[in-house]
């Protein structure tokens, strides 16, 4: 790495994010693949060992469950959903054109978000209203699994499952992999990930179930709190985290703890969804044409993000690993400048 980067400059990187408009903290952890560099910076009202919501990176957490029971034999990820879920659910999920395609759905779909299957969060519902607009205005209300089913039912499916070319992010899908789990394993989903949590020792993170939410950091949404805790304690699969065991997880998923290394590639079948992110199979990536950075050309990152500006990334080309929050969920751009920033100091 011909770049520098060391404590002082990355305090420099991260109170600048704090500098932006409505961003009140942020903290990030890069670690390199040969632990050369292990740094950890906060500013604002983050501190290095904060507590924060994690948001959407659960669904990384959610596919490393799923790599591994695919690698124990338990599931194969090309299955049909039908074969780990009931009919009555599984009947009605994807409807396009008036033809039931539920049956063709496979977990492979649903991890890919290939499966046409709506989004109960961010898709119109049958009454009009998206859900991401009452949450983002503090409006709170629960969101178990068979609402969440019952409401897609009655939604409009966006293709075919496993249309060529087609992808479409939706939380949904994740939702109906953690019902899978624990169909599975015979445990409920916030046990699956506890148990998860204590195999790789990471003491500081936890399913959010307390309503209180005591040791979360307050999330935004500009200049508003958002309280939503009895949205986040109803899915079971809702992380509250730190930066330091984020990366103790993400350096785990990449390094084979789940699935054998040579078989994390094959989870490296693109998808857009939306710019500047493609997915695979379980992951995500952060990916900046050359065209809108021919000077300063910004290396694929591979991982997951959240909605809050959370992130969790692996940089290939560089051998590093970012994760952290700047904790926003009307900014979350700002958290990509920062790591954007992070590797342009490594090259």
């Amino acid at each position: 790495m011909s770049g520098k980067l060391n404590k002082q400059i990355l305090d420099k990187i991260v109170a600048g994010a704090v500098a932006r408009k409505h961003i009140y903290g942020a903290v990030f952890h890069v670690l390199s693949g040969d632990s050369v560099i292990d740094l950890t910076s906060a500013a604002g009202n983050l501190r290095e060992d904060s507590q924060y919501y994690i948001a959407s990176i659960n669904k990384l957490f959610i596919s490393a469950i799923i790599l591994k029971l695919d690698t124990e034999g338990k599931l194969d990820m090309r299955d049909k959903i039908s074969k780990y879920i009931p009919g009555e659910t599984v009947r009605g999920l994807n409807v396009y054109k008036g033809k039931d395609h539920s049956g063709e759905i496979a977990i492979v779909h649903l991890m890919s978000h290939t499966s046409g299957i709506p989004c109960y969060l961010t898709d119109r519902q049958a009454d009009g209203k998206r859900e991401i607009a009452m949450l983002e205005a503090g409006i709170d209300r629960p969101w178990p699994i068979d609402r969440v089913i019952q409401e897609v039912k009655r939604m409009k499916s966006h293709f075919p499952p496993g249309r060529a070319g087609r992808a479409k992010y939706s939380d949904t899908n994740f939702q109906i992999l953690s019902l899978i789990i624990e169909n599975i394993t015979g445990e409920p989903m916030n046990i699956v990930l506890k148990n998860l949590f204590q195999e790789l020792s990471l003491a500081r993170t936890y399913v959010y179930e307390d309503t209180d939410g005591s040791d979360l950091v307050p999330i935004y949404y500009k200049s508003e709190i958002v309280k939503i805790p009895l949205f986040l304690a109803s899915t079971k699969n809702d992380i509250v985290s730190t930066a330091e065991d984020q990366m103790t997880f993400l350096r785990a998923f990449f390094n084979g703890y789940f699935s054998p290394k040579n078989r994390l590639k094959e989870l490296e079948k693109w998808n857009n969804i939306f710019f500047p992110f493609k997915y695979g199979i379980g992951i995500q990536k952060f990916y900046i044409p050359r065209v809108f950075s021919p000077l300063h050309p910004v290396p694929d990152m591979i991982g997951h993000a959240g909605s809050t500006g959370s992130v969790a990334y692996h940089v290939p080309d560089l051998d590093i690993y970012i994760t952290g929050t700047t904790n926003q969920q009307a900014r979350p751009n700002v958290a990509f400048q920062t790591m954007i920033k992070i590797a342009n100091r490594l090259r």
